[in-house]
């Protein structure tokens, strides 16, 4: 059982930057993949930004050139950092690994929200 434990979530004015991060429980070269998605109230959730082993991302067209994926291979973490961030960023944002052994984990979200 992998366990997700996300932080850096808050409240930040427009504008301004967060950094979140994903802990693994274990070697995150024992994910096929690790992303971050964001579900805002009434909407349904979205994938921003993956990575996967080799190192390969891909982020949500409408965060590119605000938002980036990075992972600390000896931390076993993986940031998503935001910057320039609007009002819509408002969401839970939650972490997300696809394990090598097919299962999927996830964390306990975390809430950012912009204020306008």
């Amino acid at each position: 059982q992998v366990q997700l434990v996300e932080s850096g979530g808050g409240l930040v004015q427009a504008g301004g930057s967060l950094r979140l991060s994903c802990a693994a429980s274990e070697s995150i070269f024992s994910m096929n993949s690790m992303g971050w998605y964001r579900q805002a109230p009434g909407k349904q959730r979205e994938l921003v930004a993956t990575i996967s082993s080799g190192g390969r991302t891909y982020i949500k067209d409408s965060v590119k050139g605000r938002f980036t994926i990075s992972r600390d291979n000896a931390k076993n973490t993986v940031y998503l950092q935001m910057n320039s961030l609007k009002s819509e960023d408002t969401a839970v944002y939650s972490c997300a690994a696809n394990h090598v052994g097919g299962r999927e984990y996830w964390g306990q979200g975390t809430q950012v929200t912009v204020s306008s």
